[in-house]
């Protein structure tokens, strides 16, 4: 239960101001809200089957020190990036009406999220928790919750989303989960139980 916990909060604040929070963003103001998020579950369950099943193998792969300190160095990467952000390309919300809106969410946000920052999130957890359904639903909930909540928030606030402070609050996370991965295995420290590893 533990894996569902840690996937669901490190998944959820990778996609905090991520470019497919801001896909589903942009077309919950065209769709509705339960196509929207309906669309973003179907797509995210996919992706992240496939990541998890990568990390699993990674995990199984790899010895416990390097995966440690890898995961250590992803999460700090993780926020890095962050911090640096995303975009929204106008490319990515393009409205192919001959597949209704469903499946014109859902392979969007599918694309968009292939090799995303929390598709290599989730991989990084499978590869360190070892725990496929946990981490698989945990990071797919996870995701959905970010969504869900900036679809909510943007359409009351008109899309004013307090953008600095999730970007710099989630980087700090990233950073401090980092620093305290990589120390564990270098000074013999046990890791506290909510970090991953």
């Amino acid at each position: 239960m533990l894996a569902f916990w840690q996937s669901l909060l490190f998944v959820a604040l990778a996609e905090m101001g991520d470019k497919t929070q801001l896909v589903a963003l942009a077309f919950a103001m065209r769709f509705s809200i339960g196509a929207v998020i309906g669309a973003v579950f179907a797509a995210t369950l996919l992706v992240h089957l496939f990541s998890v099943a990568i990390g699993e193998l990674l995990g199984m792969a790899l010895p416990t020190f390097w995966l440690t300190m890898a995961a250590g160095v992803a999460f700090i990467g993780f926020g890095i990036w962050t911090l640096r952000g995303d975009s929204l390309d106008d490319a990515n919300t393009t409205c192919v009406t001959r597949y209704g809106p469903f499946m014109t969410i859902a392979i969007t946000f599918f694309i968009a999220e292939l090799g995303d920052k929390t598709m290599l999130a989730t991989v990084t957890l499978a590869s360190q928790l070892r725990e496929f359904g946990p981490v698989w639903l945990g990071s797919t909930l996870g995701m959905v919750a970010a969504d869900g909540l900036a679809v909510l928030v943007g359409v009351v606030a008109g899309r004013n989303l307090p953008r600095k402070a999730i970007k710099y609050g989630a980087a700090t996370i990233f950073v401090l989960s980092g620093l305290v991965t990589l120390a564990g295995p270098l000074l013999g420290w046990s890791l506290p139980s909510f970090l991953p590893g």
